[in-house]
C-alpha cells in the first residue's frame, strides 16, 4: 500500500463527513445527528456503486480516475456543506433579529401564565436526552460533554463498553491481512480481475460466485485497491458498516419511543455479539448487508408519523438498491419494511380529508380531487421513485446477469442452492427449527445434542427428511455445532433471545414498553417477525446461516434495547411486585454482562483474527496470517508461486475448483513493482465464456486434485505436485 494512496483514503472519509453536514435535518426529527450520518452513507455507498458502474463501461477502472471521482465528489460534498453553513448562519440571525418582536407579540397575546413556558425550551428527563426532537445549536464536543455529564453510572459503561470494542476491533482491522475463506475463493479475486480488465464483463472462471453474486460491497473495496495499491486497507469497510449499524439500530430505539439508556442498551447488545464482533475485522459482506437494512429500517419508520419528503424517498431508493446490490437476501427484510411505510402513509394521506370535511360539510371544491385521492397517488409515486432509484443502483448488474444467464438471478445452480425448493409448511417448519437451533446454539454439549435429536425425532415424525437437499445447502448434515467464536458461523443466543422477548413483548403489550409509540412498537415487532418468517421459507438451512440472518438480527435488537429499559423501568413483569421487578432487573444485568464478556472473549481469541494466543494479529507474520484458515498451504503456494516467477512466465493458466482458493495467486505472482500477473481460466462454468487454450500460456499453477490438472497439461510439460498445490511449465522454462 503506497503512501500516497494511504492519503487519497482521507477523500471518501472527508466527504461523507462534509455530507453529513450538509444533510442534518432542519426539522425536528428524532436524533438529527444520526439521521444526517445514515443519509451521508448513502449517498457516498451509492456514489460509490455507481461510480464502479460508469467507469466500468468505460473501461476506466483505474487508480487515476478513481482519484479524480472521488476528489470532484469531496469538491461537491465541500460545497454543499459550505451552502448548508451559510443559510443556517443567515436562519439564525433571521431568528435572532425575531426573536424580540416575536416576544413581545407573545407577552401582549398569551396569558402571564403561559409566557415562560413558550419561550422556554422543553424540559426532557435525562433518561430520554437521546430522543430530542427539536434542533440542537451546541457544537459536538457540547452535546458529548453534556450527555456525559448527565448520564448515570450504568449507561456510562455502556457507552465506554461499546466505545472500548470499537477502538479495539479498529487497531484488528489496521493490523489484519485479509484471511476470509470466501474472500480467498471468490470475494478478492473478483476485485483483481476488475483492475486488470478495467472493465466489469464477466470472464471464464471455475468459480461462478466470482460473477453471480451481487457485488456491492467488492464495489467499494475497489476504491480501495485503485486509491491504494493493495489490500491493507480493506478491513475497514466492514468495520465502517459496523459502526453504521450501531448507529442505525439505536436511532430505531429511539424511533420506537426508547431514552437515551434504551439507544445504549441496543448498540451495547449489538456492539457485544460475537458474530458482529468478528465481522467488523472481515473481508466478509453481512456486516455491509445489514448497515443498507439498518438505514432502509430508520428512514421507514420516519414515515409512520409524517408524510416523506423527497430526500428521505432517494434515501430509501438508495437503502433498497445498496441491499440488492450487496446481498439479494437483505431484500427479504427491505420488502416488509416497505409495505409498513407504504401502509403508514396510505394513512396518513386519510388525514386532511378528515379534517376538511369535519371544518366544512356544506362546501365541496370540484375542481380539486379529494385529499384521500391526492395522497393515494402521491404515496404511489413515492413508491415508484423509491424503485426507481433502486434500479438505478442495482440495474446495470442484473442486467449483466440477465444477459449472461437469461434470468437476473443468474445461472440454476445459484437459484437453486440457497433458495427454498420447498414451501409446504412442514417443510418451512423443520427448516425454520434448524435455523434456530443453529443460531441459538450454547457451548452446553448436552443441549445440543437433546434439541437437535428433537427436531430430527420430529421432523421424521411429521414425515420431512431433516437432511432433505430441498431445504439444506448442497451436502450439509444437520446439526453443526455454531457456539465458536468462529466469524462464519458463531451463534447469537443471548442478543438472538433478548431480541425474541423483545419482539414478543412489543406484539403482545407495546403500551406497556413504549406508552407514547405503542403503534410504531408493535407495527416494526410485526416487520422483524414477518422478515424472520420469509427468511426461514426461503433460504435453505445451512450451517453458516447465521451469517445470512445478521441483517434481521440488527433489524430486531432495537425491540430487545426498549424492552431491557422497560424491564430497568419497572414497566413489565410483574407490577406492584417490587421483588420480582428486582429479580428481572438482576437476570438482565447478568445478561448484559455475559454479552459484554462473549463480546470480549470473540475479539480476543475468535477465530481467524484475534488479539491474543496462536494467530495473533500482533505476533503473527503477513503470509501466517493469510492462511491461518488453512496453514497447511502456505509453503505450498509459495513453492510454486516462487517457480514459475522464476521462469518468466506473465500469462499464467488457472486449474481449480469451485471452492478452491485463487487470491493467493494474484498477491504472489505479482511484479516486483506491484503489477498484477494475466491470470486465465482454463476452466469456465460460464456456457458463453469459453476457457482459453493451455498451449496459450506461459504457465500454469492447480489447486485441488492432481488429476484434475495433469488433464489439462499440454504434452510434454513438466508437473510439480504436492499436496494441494501444483504447478506445470513448459519444456525450456
Amino acid at each position: 500500500m503506497s503512501a500516497a494512496g494511504s492519503l487519497l483514503t482521507v477523500a471518501p472519509v472527508a466527504a461523507m463527513l462534509l455530507l453529513v453536514r450538509a444533510t442534518r435535518p432542519h426539522d425536528a426529527v428524532t436524533a438529527p445527528l444520526r439521521l444526517a450520518v445514515v443519509r451521508a452513507a448513502l449517498v457516498t455507498g451509492a456514489f460509490a456503486v455507481l461510480t464502479v458502474e460508469v467507469l466500468g463501461a468505460l473501461h476506466a477502472l483505474t487508480p487515476a480516475a478513481s482519484t479524480v471521482a472521488w476528489l470532484l465528489f469531496l469538491a461537491v460534498a465541500a460545497l454543499a456543506a459550505g451552502w448548508r453553513h451559510r443559510r443556517d448562519a443567515a436562519r439564525d440571525a433571521a431568528m435572532r433579529a425575531a426573536a424580540p418582536r416575536q416576544a413581545l407579540v407573545t407577552a401582549a397575546t398569551a396569558p402571564t401564565t403561559d409566557t415562560l413556558d413558550v419561550l422556554s425550551p422543553p424540559r426532557v428527563h435525562p433518561a430520554n436526552a437521546g430522543s430530542v426532537t427539536r434542533p440542537d445549536r451546541l457544537g459536538w464536543r457540547a452535546r458529548l460533554g453534556r450527555h456525559w455529564r448527565t448520564a448515570s453510572r450504568g449507561e456510562r459503561l455502556l457507552a465506554g463498553g461499546v466505545a472500548g470494542l470499537l477502538l479495539i476491533e479498529l487497531v484488528v482491522a489496521l493490523l489484519a491481512e485479509p484471511n476470509n475463506f470466501d474472500s480467498q475463493t471468490y470475494h478478492l479475486p473478483k476485485v483483481e480481475r476488475w483492475v486488470l480488465q478495467g472493465g466489469l464483463e464477466f470472464w471464464p472462471t471455475a468459480i461462478h460466485r466470482q460473477v453471480t453474486i451481487p457485488p456491492g460491497a467488492e464495489y467499494l473495496l475497489l476504491h480501495l485497491r485503485l486509491l491504494t495499491g493493495g489490500d491493507g486497507l480493506y478491513n475497514l469497510v466492514q468495520w465502517g458498516a459496523g459502526v453504521l449499524c450501531l448507529l442505525a439500530a439505536a436511532r430505531i430505539a429511539a424511533q420506537l419511543g426508547g431514552g437515551r439508556r434504551a439507544q445504549l442498551l441496543t448498540a451495547f447488545i449489538l456492539a457485544t455479539t460475537p458474530m458482529v464482533v468478528l465481522q467488523a475485522t472481515s473481508t466478509q459482506t453481512d456486516l455491509v448487508v445489514a448497515a443498507w437494512v439498518a438505514c432502509a429500517a430508520t428512514l421507514a419508520l420516519d414515515g409512520l408519523h409524517r408524510r416523506t419528503g423527497l430526500g428521505t424517498l432517494l434515501g430509501l431508493g438508495a437503502a433498497t438498491g445498496l441491499t440488492a446490490v450487496t446481498k439479494t437476501s437483505g431484500l427479504i427484510g427491505v420488502g416488509p419494511l416497505l409495505v409498513l411505510w407504504g401502509l403508514a402513509q396510505l394513512r396518513l394521506a386519510r388525514r386532511p380529508e378528515a379534517a376538511r370535511s369535519a371544518a366544512s360539510s356544506e362546501v365541496t371544491d370540484a375542481a380539486h380531487p379529494p385529499a384521500r385521492t391526492v395522497g393515494v397517488a402521491r404515496t404511489v409515486g413515492a413508491s415508484a421513485l423509491i424503485l426507481l432509484v433502486a434500479a438505478t443502483v442495482v440495474g446495470p448488474f442484473l442486467a449483466r446477469v440477465t444477459v449472461e444467464f437469461g434470468h437476473p438471478l443468474g445461472p440454476p445452480r445459484l437459484r437453486e442452492s440457497i433458495p427454498m425448493e420447498r414451501h409446504d409448511p412442514l417443510a418451512i417448519l423443520v427448516n425454520g427449527l434448524r435455523i434456530a437451533h443453529t443460531a441459538f446454539d450454547t457451548p452446553l454439549a448436552p443441549v445440543r445434542s437433546i434439541t437437535a435429536a428433537a427436531i430430527i425425532n420430529g421432523a421424521e415424525a411429521v414425515g420431512v427428511d431433516p437432511q432433505d437437499r430441498e431445504i439444506t445447502f448442497g451436502r450439509e448434515i444437520f446439526p453443526e455445532p455454531s457456539w465458536y467464536p468462529d466469524e462464519d458461523r458463531v451463534a447469537f443466543p443471548l442478543a438472538g433471545a433478548l431480541a425474541l422477548l423483545g419482539a414478543v413483548f412489543a406484539l403482545a403489550r407495546p403500551w406497556r414498553i413504549s406508552p407514547d409509540r405503542a403503534g410504531s412498537l408493535r407495527g416494526y415487532a410485526a416487520v422483524v417477525t414477518a422478515t424472520v418468517a420469509l427468511h426461514v421459507a426461503m433460504i435453505k438451512w445451512q450451517p453458516w446461516g447465521n451469517r445470512l440472518l445478521l441483517y434481521a438480527l440488527v433489524m430486531a435488537v432495537p425491540l430487545a434495547g426498549v424492552w431491557l429499559d422497560a424491564v430497568f423501568r419497572g414497566r413489565v413483569g410483574s407490577a406492584g411486585a417490587p421483588g420480582r421487578r428486582s429479580i428481572a432487573a438482576l437476570a438482565a444485568v447478568t445478561v448484559l454482562a455475559t454479552s459484554a464478556l462473549a463480546g470480549l472473549l470473540a475479539v480476543s481469541y475468535g477465530f481467524p483474527r484475534r488479539l491474543v494466543g496462536s494467530g495473533s494479529v500482533f505476533t503473527t507474520a503477513e503470509w501466517d496470517t493469510r492462511f491461518l484458515r488453512r496453514p497447511q498451504w502456505t509453503d505450498e503456494f509459495r513453492w510454486a508461486a516462487e517457480a514459475v516467477r522464476d521462469s518468466g512466465a506473465r500469462r499464467i493458466g488457472l486449474v481449480e475448483q469451485n471452492d478452491n482458493w485463487e487470491y493467493p495467486w494474484w498477491l504472489l505472482l505479482r511484479d516486483a513493482d506491484g503489477r498484477p500477473p494475466e491470470l486465465v481460466a482454463l476452466q469456465s462454468v460460464l456456457p458463453e465464456r469459453p476457457p482459453v487454450e493451455p498451449s496459450s500460456v506461459d504457465a500454469i499453477v492447480c489447486t485441488g486434485p492432481r488429476a484434475a490438472c495433469v488433464r489439462l497439461v499440454p504434452p510434454g510439460w513438466q508437473v510439480e505436485y504436492r499436496n494441494y498445490v501444483g504447478y506445470a511449465l513448459p519444456p525450456g522454462r
